[in-house]
């Protein structure tokens, strides 16, 4: 099923987010994490393709595990640390395996490479237009509440943006946050700017202190005091900082519910235990079928 159809209902959705293997030798574990995932029953569940690439060559199996347990699959694609001939292979696969859904990335641009070379592509708005001419996927893309931060100002981030919807891209998934006050400004200026599609927002359920300095080292993101005092308070104690981590999350899931945001992503990131207590939490409020 086209995430895109799932997320026109007027219902709350939660989807999850895993990583696929490094290493052919870790598959199997990997399809069982996929297994208990999928017995949580979110509405789909996206595997990502690896920060440079580098896990690329599982996230077609991954994917096909997901469909296999009778959830919609996303499959991650990025471009740019891909031959051009890479990423058709890669999509041509999705194709055979029945797999609609595709997030597309430009991702990170690996260090010490000349970049683009002439068979890359330089911007995900080109990966969105090539997806769109090899077969009928639903696509697809990320955005930033606080602005890309390759991006001068978050006004020049959102035309990007606006560019990549008009390509064909049908709904788009957010950068991690801890403040739903800078996601509702988001959505504010995104309208502003004409862009209409479905903006799901990407909630990451910290459990441990050393999440925090690689989440903002990785994306620049702004941590709230009132979370920093939960690390602050609670980081020395791997039990209690699970637990205040996860309640921090279930908080913003609810506030964003109760302010009509229906679409959650959790970063879930091959933690399915932590997944079920925040769904757990929400039984009242997403009720899984």
């Amino acid at each position: 099923m086209k995430v895109s159809e799932i997320l026109k209902e007027n219902q709350v959705t939660i989807s999850c987010e895993l990583f696929p293997p490094k290493k052919g030798s870790q598959l199997e574990n990997y399809k069982a994490i996929v297994a208990q995932t999928a017995q949580l029953k979110p509405s789909y569940i996206s595997c990502t393709y690896g920060a440079t690439g580098g896990t690329s060559d599982y996230t077609v199996e991954i994917a096909d595990a997901i469909n296999a347990c009778g959830i919609p699959a996303i499959a991650h694609l990025t471009c740019a640390s891909s031959t051009k001939e890479k990423v058709q292979g890669v999509i041509g696969e999705l194709k055979e395996r029945g797999i609609e859904n595709i997030l597309a990335l430009r991702g990170d641009i690996p260090e010490n490479a000349d970049f683009p070379l002439p068979n890359q592509y330089h911007h995900a708005i080109e990966l969105i237009r090539e997806i769109k001419e090899e077969g009928d996927f639903c696509i697809g893309g990320a955005c930033y509440p606080e602005g890309h931060p390759e991006a001068a100002t978050m006004d020049e981030d959102l035309d990007y943006l606006k560019e990549k919807v008009d390509a064909g891209c049908e709904y788009l998934t957010t950068q991690m946050f801890f403040d739903n006050n800078v996601y509702y400004r988001f959505l504010y200026k995104a309208l502003a700017k004409g862009i209409q599609v479905p903006v799901t927002a990407g909630i990451m359920p910290v459990t441990n202190a050393a999440q925090v300095k690689r989440t903002i080292s990785l994306t620049g993101n702004l941590v709230p005091a009132k979370f920093l005092s939960i690390v602050d308070r609670f980081g020395d104690n791997p039990a209690a900082m699970r637990q205040a981590g996860i309640a921090y999350a279930t908080e913003q899931i609810i506030d964003l519910i109760a302010n009509g945001v229906n679409h959650i992503h959790i970063y879930s990131m091959n933690k399915p235990d932590v997944a079920a207590a925040i769904m757990d939490n929400l039984s009242e409020i997403y009720v899984r079928e």
